[in-house]
């Protein structure tokens, strides 16, 4: 837990105060003096003196009254030293602003863990290092070396990038936008994003939480804190490094699909995070919930002066999903008695080019009383009749307080910059583009969608029998095997209850021919090794052989085909499968992420799967509702519901599935990768049946 002191303390001490401007121990000590801090503020140089008309002393002994908080601007071995000599005049938490720590490695590192074992020894909580520092608007608290405090508001910023911060705070400066916190988390030796976060969703001065990560340590601490903290207040995360080449090297199709950014996103899902893609959208939504109420409803009325403008916000919601609000006739009755005949009643509500700001109030009056609107976008391009400051104070004095959620988009610069200060002194958001204010809107929209779904409960799943399960797993590692085949990882699906056709691994052709015999149908037939990820690639896969002569004549294609292509693989036999018809391929899978854990992947299967890529992804553990979600979150979900007549597949059983693979991912860590490709799903009631599979394991501490 994050002591109060740090963002409430009622004295500071600066460690490394100095007199000269070009040293950030002067920065931070003229912004905590010239932001108005109402604290005792002391520094600590070795020439000692006074700066800023406050006093410095020579040393930390010679401070004569408690200290709260400690900014520190000194050498790591200092900072180290002077952790526990400041806790002993009480000091609860401290500002590491000093660089050389574990991102220049070797020593830097050995630093760093003796910085967190001085603060956990004195029971002092530390925020860096190597970090900007933090702001705290409401308590004209500036322990940063940063150029300039923002206005007081509600929301609040933390980031893992200083250089971020600097440039965040700037354009809040610039643009007159409030804060209530600025947080630079550095290298967090020991405060997280997820310490920063709890105290933040407590706090009475923020409404909406914005971060930037690049890494999360605790993968599953984020996750439960961040379901905690977004059922109170909107969190608003960016998350850098998004590309492939983050990707790690996998040996699964689950594995090489992931990568970390989708773990990330599916996390940011399932913690209730709203994903900003650019800064740009960060801060756009975060204007949306700082001023506005979140919409009851979903519908959206849109006013404009311009066909144009109109157009692409209605485009643009439509692309999104939300809904436009009918003009019910009574509403158009009110609305065509104070427009003029050339104005278009539909919605968009097209007031016509020669508005002036009494046409718009006159709107603004009309529709802030109607029910059937849940949210209003007004757009205004300036025209040789515009009255932009009116119109700006109309729609603040008509639509601010009138429970609807309201945006604008003045069109424009130099004659618009004035009305845009108006809007966003009263309260309404304002937007270079109507379609940045709709793609907000929508993000206010999902907020509440996410705040209206129940807890998650765990899943029973029946019919597991896991010590069979641990049997197979411990007898393989103790051979000394990680990769496991269709056989092996067989045996332990089998034991959480998944389905397989009948199958008979053979040696020879006379086995193979024995084993269909016994089948009395046609079969499939799969080369049987560890060593292969892509059986088809190697010529080791024959599918509808109907006789014993297919047969004898397929075992021996596939074998010598898969010593040609691929001479180095070891080969167990060939596995003679039962064909299963009437059913459509998907993949189920796992693989486990560095900080995550279980990352369940879903999707279409078979030879596509890494070309279409149409997959989804949950972290483990999931709830019955949210598999639901894996399964119809993928573009071809069209294809497992009732398509042209055909019948539905069996929906529930794949949810199922997932349900079983969550629970083998959580009781074996063992485990870190699985696929089971393909899966055939059934038509309704009918069930799965997996077809093929295979896992990578390792020793896990557990």
């Amino acid at each position: 837990m994050i002591p109060v002191e740090l963002f409430h303390p009622k004295s500071v001490a600066v460690i490394g105060a100095s007199g000269k401007r070009e040293k950030v121990g002067y920065g931070v000590f003229s912004n905590l003096v010239g932001g108005g801090f109402p604290g005792e503020i002391s520094g600590v140089n070795p020439g000692g003196g006074e700066l800023l008309g406050r006093r410095v002393y020579s040393s930390i002994g010679e401070i004569p009254g408690p200290v709260d908080l400690g900014v520190f601007v000194v050498p790591p071995p200092a900072i180290i030293e002077g952790i526990p000599r400041l806790a002993e005049k009480g000091m609860k938490a401290a500002v590491v602003i000093s660089a050389g720590f574990k991102e220049t490695g070797g020593d830097g590192a050995v630093f760093e863990r003796a910085l967190r074992e001085a603060a956990g020894k004195a029971s002092v909580r530390v925020l860096g290092p190597n970090c900007l520092g933090l702001i705290n608007t409401h308590a004209r608290l500036n322990a940063s070396f940063a150029a300039g405090t923002p206005p007081a508001g509600s929301i609040a910023f933390f980031s893992q990038s200083g250089a971020l911060c600097t440039a965040i705070l700037d354009w809040a400066i610039g643009e007159n936008v409030g804060f209530s916190k600025f947080i630079s988390l550095g290298n967090k030796a020991d405060i997280s994003e997820s310490d920063v976060m709890e105290y933040l969703s407590k706090d009475e001065e923020t409404r909406v939480i914005l971060g930037y990560v690049e890494s999360v340590d605790d993968g599953l601490r984020f996750l439960d804190a961040s379901r905690e903290v977004t059922a109170r207040k909107p969190v608003i995360l960016v998350k850098a490094g998004s590309t492939a080449a983050g990707a790690r090297a996998a040996s699964s199709h689950t594995g090489s699909l992931a990568g970390s950014d989708r773990a990330y996103d599916a996390a940011f899902r399932q913690a209730g995070i709203l994903r900003a893609e650019t800064i740009e959208d960060l801060f756009d939504l975060a204007l949306g919930f700082a001023m506005q109420p979140i919409p009851g409803g979903d519908r959206l009325l849109i006013v404009t002066n311009a066909g144009g403008p109109g157009i692409l916000a209605a485009d643009t919601a439509e692309k999104l999903g939300i809904p436009l609000a009918e003009i019910n006739p009574a509403l158009r009755g009110l609305l065509s008695g104070k427009l003029p005949p050339t104005a278009s009643l539909g919605n968009p509500v097209d007031i016509i080019g020669d508005a002036r700001a009494d046409r718009y109030r006159e709107v603004f009056s009309v529709v802030r009383e109607d029910p059937s609107i849940d949210a209003v976008l007004v757009l205004l391009t300036p025209q040789a009749m515009t009255e932009p400051e009116k119109t700006a104070r109309a729609a603040v004095a008509e639509l601010s307080g009138s429970g609807k959620t309201a945006m604008a988009s003045f069109l424009g610069e130099a004659s618009v910059r004035d009305a845009r200060k108006i809007l966003s002194a009263g309260g309404i958001p304002q937007y270079p583009v109507p379609e940045r204010a709709v793609r907000s809107l929508h993000g206010m929209l999902r907020y509440r969608r996410i705040r209206e779904i129940p807890p998650m409960e765990r899943e029973e799943v029946a019919g597991i029998r896991r010590e069979a399960a641990e049997t197979a797993i411990r007898a393989a590692l103790a051979e000394g095997k990680r990769a496991l085949g269709e056989e092996e990882s067989r045996a332990i699906l089998e034991a959480y209850g998944f389905l397989f056709p009948r199958h008979a691994t053979a040696r020879t052709s006379a086995e193979a021919v024995q084993a269909f015999q016994g089948m009395r149908g046609p079969v499939a037939m799969k080369i049987v090794s560890p060593d292969i990820l892509h059986k088809t690639d190697v010529g080791g896969v024959r599918l509808g052989l109907a006789d014993a002569d297919a047969v004898a004549g397929a075992f021996v294609e596939i074998t010598s085909c898969v010593r040609r292509m691929d001479p180095d693989a070891w080969i167990a036999g060939v596995s003679v499968q039962e064909m299963v018809k009437g059913g459509r391929e998907l993949i189920l899978g796992m693989s486990r992420d560095p900080q995550f854990g279980p990352l369940l992947m879903f999707g279409l299967g078979g030879i596509y799967v890494e070309v279409l890529k149409d997959v989804s992804f949950r972290v483990a553990p999931v709830s019955r509702r949210e598999a639901v979600g894996m399964v119809r979150e993928i573009r071809a979900y069209p294809l497992l519901a009732s398509f042209r007549g055909s019948a539905p597949s069996d929906e529930g059983g794949i949810v199922d599935a997932l349900l079983r693979i969550s629970r083998l991912s959580l009781d074996f860590p063992e485990i870190q990768e699985l696929d089971v490709n393909p899966v055939m799903v059934m038509p309704k009631g009918r069930g799965i049946r997996a077809i093929d599979c295979r896992m990578t394991i390792a020793e896990a501490v557990r």
